[in-house]
């Protein structure tokens, strides 16, 4: 914050300053000053144009050489050092091309600056020069282009058999988190049964809901060095699940189920070790402003050892035995409608009328 804050002095300044000879300029035209006066004034221009190219160079490498360690947090995750590869060879790329243009600018500006006598140049076409510099960008980006498809299909695509499907999903303003039971299956959910008992909207007529374990609090627990599979829902708005140690970012679309699969390396007392931090979490954060309450999108993530997370799963209680009522209730339901089948009169129009009655599901 402290760089950003000098260079957008230095930028101000500069703004500044360029006004000022400008309104020298137009003061020496219209009080009729001679040619030298305003070719002063540019060359004093083109000075300042080399003044900002090096001053303004060095304010950002040492802004990105302060802030490196907080841009590019440690890495936890398999696939997390693919993408960091990747992303550096962009950036180098395109850091070279950005640094190259922005010298020869600001070289041109004061190498080419106003002098009496001197006239412009009028290059009107080279086709050489078109399919230079039209094709290399257009190689260079491709080849860009297919790495990030090639690596964003295996990430999105489908994860291991043995990996563990986790269903998570944002509301303002927080996460749930779903794990399947012992049938190592998520149960059918229907967004029309949410309410207050029912944040994921689970269906308990479906048998593999029945062992379902949610949580609307708490942490996310899942175990080091094996496939772990996000199924990603949103309630409500736009959220997104960023999880910048694993090198996870994946939006929670409203209607539109996503998902993501990785594989942590490191457990959350590893990553404490490694950092140096004895307080460091990892977390899930939505990085989309969805509300008021969008700082409060949180959830804590501990990454442990597969034994340990075993012993904590086993530990866990099923949303349906958390909530005997709502299975009462079913089984009420359940049972009325068997009485009403089992007295209605016979005929085809009251077996029709008990069909309509009955549920899909049932």
């Amino acid at each position: 914050m402290i760089a950003l804050g000098i260079l957008l002095v230095l930028v101000l300044l500069l703004v500044v300053f360029g006004l000022l000879f400008r309104l020298q300029i137009l003061t020496s035209i219209f009080s009729g000053s001679s040619n030298r006066e305003i070719g002063a004034s540019n060359r004093v221009n083109a000075i300042l144009f080399l003044v900002f190219l090096v001053v303004g160079g060095a304010a950002f490498a040492w802004s990105f050489a302060d802030s490196f360690d907080d841009m590019n947090p440690p890495i936890a995750s398999v696939h997390g050092h693919a993408l960091e590869r990747m992303f550096w060879t962009t950036m180098v790329i395109l850091g070279i091309a950005f640094v190259l243009t922005q010298v020869l600018l600001f070289v041109y500006s004061y190498k080419y600056q106003y002098r009496e006598g001197r006239r412009a140049f009028f290059f009107a076409h080279n086709n050489k020069i078109e399919i230079i510099w039209t094709l290399i960008p257009a190689v260079v980006m491709a080849a860009l282009v297919f790495a990030g498809w090639k690596e964003w299909t295996r990430i999105t695509g489908p994860a291991p058999k043995d990996a563990v499907v986790i269903e998570v999903m944002g509301k303002q303003f927080g996460w749930l988190a779903r794990y399947p039971g012992r049938d190592q299956k998520l149960g059918v959910v229907n967004y029309r049964l949410i309410d207050a008992s029912n944040d994921f909207g689970l269906d308990l007529n479906d048998e593999s809901s029945l062992d379902d374990i949610t949580f609307s609090s708490g942490a996310l627990h899942i175990p080091k060095g094996h496939p772990i599979m996000f199924k990603i829902r949103s309630r409500d708005v736009l959220h997104a699940v960023y999880m910048p140690h694993f090198r996870v970012q994946m939006y929670a679309v409203p209607g539109m189920p996503t998902k993501f699969w990785f594989t942590p390396t490191l457990t959350t007392e590893e990553m404490r070790a490694k950092t140096g931090n004895p307080k460091f979490t990892y977390e899930i954060a939505c990085n989309q402003i969805c509300g008021r309450g969008h700082f409060a999108m949180r959830m804590e993530v501990i990454v442990e050892e597969p034994e340990d997370y075993i012993a904590w799963l086993s530990q866990q209680k099923s949303f349906s035995s958390q909530n005997p009522e709502l299975m009462a209730n079913l089984k009420k339901k359940a049972q009325s409608q068997k009485t009403v089948g089992a007295t209605a009169p016979v005929g085809p129009a009251a077996t029709a009328a008990v069909q309509s009655a009955t549920p899909a599901s049932l």
